[in-house]
C-alpha cells in the first residue's frame, strides 16, 4: 500500500466530482488487502440532502464489486475547483466515518485514514475518527 499513490488517486478522483452547487470538489481511495483501489467523488444535488459524498460513493463502488472486508487504507483530499488539497485536511463527515467502518469491520480491519491538506496529512486510524463505533457485531 503506497501512500502517495493512493493520495494521488484520490486527488484523481476529486476531479470528476459533480459539485456545482459548493464547487468544493472531494476524492476518496479506499485501499484493499487484494492490491485493488477503489475511488469515489462527492455528487451534488439540487436536493442538497441528496448529496453523496465521495467516501459514500467509494463504498458503494467497493460493495457493488463484491468487497466485503479488507479494507487497509483511505485517502481523503478535497477543497475548491482549482484548489484540491489547498488549506486544511479535510476529513470524512461523520456519515462516510460510519460508511467506512462497515466495510473495516467487515474485515476486522482498523484502517488507516489520510485526510490530505495542503503542508499537511493527518494520518489516523478509523477508530480513531469514530471511537467506540456502532457496526455488524453490535446486532449479533
Amino acid at each position: 500500500m503506497d501512500k502517495d499513490a493512493l493520495i494521488a488517486a484520490a486527488r484523481q478522483a476529486a476531479s470528476t466530482a459533480y459539485a456545482p452547487y459548493s464547487n468544493f470538489h472531494v476524492g476518496a481511495a479506499l485501499a484493499f488487502a487484494d492490491g485493488s483501489v477503489v475511488t469515489g467523488a462527492n455528487v451534488e444535488n439540487a436536493s442538497y440532502g441528496l448529496t453523496l459524498c465521495a467516501e459514500t460513493v467509494a463504498v458503494g463502488k467497493a460493495m457493488a464489486e463484491g468487497k466485503r472486508g479488507g479494507l487497509q487504507a483511505v485517502a481523503v483530499i478535497g477543497g475548491k475547483v482549482g484548489h484540491v488539497g489547498a488549506g486544511d485536511p479535510v476529513t470524512p463527515c461523520g456519515r462516510c466515518r460510519q460508511m467506512l467502518n462497515e466495510v473495516a469491520q467487515l474485515g476486522s480491519t482498523d484502517p488507516l485514514v489520510w485526510c490530505v491538506g495542503e503542508s499537511d496529512v493527518l494520518e489516523l486510524r478509523l477508530s480513531e475518527l469514530l471511537p467506540r463505533a456502532f457496526g455488524p457485531s453490535a446486532l449479533e
